[in-house]
């Protein structure tokens, strides 16, 4: 019998105590996992797993364009998600290789359909890792098209002219760098 009132009472202080703090450490930790109301997958923090498409674009000092038209067109979330996505990711160097105003144009807000086709021309779902890649081999991108990988002198290219220079894994696929930025066929 006070066995069981010691561990009531200690019980009971450990609520009071809570309760006074305005919070338990269990809502404390949800609190910091939980998004806010609203927010998308891109809001969720999580410093342990591994990261995901945008997150490994983020961290690349030689993707803050493509990063910068991402957010743009919205597509954070989308990217953020489980996936599977194989992401050809050109380079700022790519995107510096477009006519002069060509990246400045499309950012703009009433440009927003077409800087999302072409970066959706950038994404396909799937993971397909670069010893599987094959001479001739088509694959749907998310917006509709296609593109086509070829392999020559030992360089992997996407249509002809794009060269994958290097391939990150990812915790939602996987990013294929590219220094070419692909651009969606007028009529796919």
């Amino acid at each position: 019998m006070k066995k069981l009132l010691l561990v009531c009472t200690i019980s009971a202080g450990m609520i009071y105590l809570s309760a006074c703090s305005g919070s338990t450490p269990e809502a404390a930790a949800t609190d910091a996992a939980t998004p806010a109301v609203g927010a998308g997958q891109s809001a969720v923090q999580d410093d342990a797993s591994a990261k995901n498409v945008v997150q490994v674009a983020v961290a690349s000092k030689d993707h803050s364009t493509l990063v910068t038209a991402v957010k743009a067109a919205n597509l954070v979330d989308a990217l953020s998600n489980a996936g599977p996505f194989t992401v050809f990711a050109p380079t700022n160097e790519a995107f510096a290789q477009l006519p002069a105003g060509t990246v400045d144009d499309l950012l703009k807000p009433e440009k927003i359909d077409a800087l999302t086709d072409i970066l959706q021309y950038h994404v396909s779902v799937g993971v397909f890792k670069p010893e599987s890649f094959t001479d001739g081999q088509v694959i749907g991108q998310v917006n509709g098209g296609n593109i086509t990988i070829t392999k020559k002198d030992g360089k992997t290219y996407v249509n002809g002219t794009a060269v994958i220079v290097a391939s990150v894994p990812a915790s939602n696929g996987i990013i294929h760098v590219i220094d070419k930025v692909l651009l969606p066929p007028a009529n796919k």
